[in-house]
């Protein structure tokens, strides 16, 4: 009897994968903190074989190399994929036994990537799961737009025969396992729903229900930004991720919190928002742990500047720490624990700003006041609030000299991005205020929204 295990990555809205049977398994795309895949084997009883990859990732660091080393497994990855190091090289048809009747063949689906590859898991010859890594997600595909400009559109379409390919060769009961889709910007739309099959994909999913230049000119038009990090990441697991260091960063006291500032440094406080807007370093930046700290700090930090993170607990800062190497952001110069009052200098006073909802702002004066619509543009398009300024908020901390004078109330859809954006205008020292609502509110308040069509 054969099981799949999947492993979370929440922050980055990712799964892997361990599958196998009762006493060898495969890790698909297993993330770069190893750990928990091999705390999943150990609770199975079964010894990891085979380390398979997908694709080389453009939104994380793998952990493959660093997992097939310590367990001695193959480390599968396809050929197509020109990396610097030692593996063994995948092509279309490739199969290999996991355990007992349980056999993985590779299917090649170039599209996420030009080397992208699947691999289905047949129990006695009758295919069980597929899993699809960046090419046939629930209700959507993979973004063809990370590896180069001038190959999107041939990717595309690479993308939309892929995953017709899945589709006409497997059971309409095949589980589909795919990485992206639960959050991560690496598929082209997010996922609706947490499970499908092959049969669920035929009914509802574009590339399998409209025709090619249809889908092409829909999936093209309705691509978002990239995130910045991306561009290391690919380059990252091309070289060889190297082994994690997850041990507790040096302590930063009230004065090495103070000086990093001073340097220019950033210092980044994992608390909740409405924490952070009671009260918060000066200068600091508020990215919490429980939103999606790797994806929104990777995109914004200069790559490459020191970090120094603020936290409420031990745990808190270990949690944020496995997130942020998953995405290549190593080591943290420094931490601290505790509140405001154990990282302030003697003296010092903790800097505070409001909160608010829609309904207290439509009760304002709006000459008086700029209203920062900080949503994706997609987000926009769909209605924003009548004289609203629109800067997303991965662009920010760039452009906050475009932002006109006056008190600036920033939002974003729920909360959590109009945190982030007004940590950054705060610590650039102007007067903000957090609208900590969901926009679905601002209309009900009677805030005018207008969209494209007027």
């Amino acid at each position: 009897m054969f099981f799949v295990e999947a492993i979370e990555l929440e922050g980055l809205g990712n799964r892997s994968y361990l599958a196998g049977g009762r006493r060898t398994a495969v890790a698909v795309d297993p993330p770069r903190d190893i750990d928990r895949v091999l705390a999943a084997a150990a609770r199975r009883g079964v010894a990891i074989t085979q380390v398979v990859e997908t694709h080389i990732h453009n939104d994380y660091v793998t952990g493959g190399l660093e997992l097939a080393r310590i367990t001695g497994a193959a480390y599968r990855v396809p050929a197509g994929a020109h990396v610097s190091f030692a593996r063994t090289a995948v092509s279309d048809g490739d199969t290999v036994v996991i355990d007992a009747e349980l056999v993985l063949a590779a299917v090649a689906t170039p599209g996420h990537t030009p080397h992208h590859t699947a691999y289905v898991l047949s129990e006695a010859g009758r295919p069980v799961a597929a899993f699809t890594g960046g090419s046939l997600l629930i209700g959507t595909v993979g973004r063809p737009d990370l590896v180069e400009p001038r190959l999107t559109e041939q990717l595309a379409r690479a993308q939309h025969a892929s995953a017709r390919r899945l589709a006409e060769s497997l059971p309409d009961e095949t589980e589909v396992l795919p990485t992206h889709g639960f959050g991560s910007f690496c598929s082209s739309a997010q996922a609706d729903g947490e499970a499908t099959t092959i049969g669920k994909e035929k009914a509802a999913n574009p590339a399998l229900t409209v025709e090619v230049d249809t889908f092409v000119a829909e999936l093209l038009a309705g691509l978002e930004d990239v995130p910045a990090y991306y561009a290391h990441m690919s380059p990252a697991n091309t070289a060889g991720p190297a082994p994690v260091d997850l041990t507790a960063p040096a302590v930063a006291d009230p004065h090495d919190i103070a000086a990093r500032l001073a340097a220019g440094e950033w210092v980044v406080d994992l608390r909740n928002r409405i924490a952070f807007a009671e009260g918060h370093v000066a200068g600091s930046f508020n990215f919490e742990a429980d939103g999606k700290l790797a994806t929104y700090l990777a995109w914004l930090i200069p790559w490459g500047k020191p970090v120094t993170l603020l936290a409420e607990s031990a745990g808190q800062l270990a949690e944020a720490q496995r997130e942020l190497v998953r995405v290549g952001i190593d080591r943290p110069a420094a931490a601290a624990t505790g509140g405001p009052a154990d990282w302030l200098r003697a003296g010092e006073s903790a800097a505070s700003f409001p909160r608010a909802t829609f309904a207290e702002l439509a009760g304002r004066d709006r000459s008086r006041i700029v209203v920062l619509d900080v949503r994706r543009s997609s987000e926009r398009a769909e209605g924003w609030i009548e004289g609203s300024v629109h800067i997303p908020v991965h662009q920010v901390h760039r452009r906050i000299d475009e932002v006109p004078d006056g008190t600036v109330w920033v939002h974003c859809a729920g909360g959590m991005r109009a945190g982030i954006a007004a940590s950054l205008l705060d610590a650039a020292g102007r007067d903000v205020v957090a609208v900590d609502d969901g926009f679905d509110a601002a209309a009900a308040a009677g805030l005018a929204i207008v969209t494209e069509e007027g």
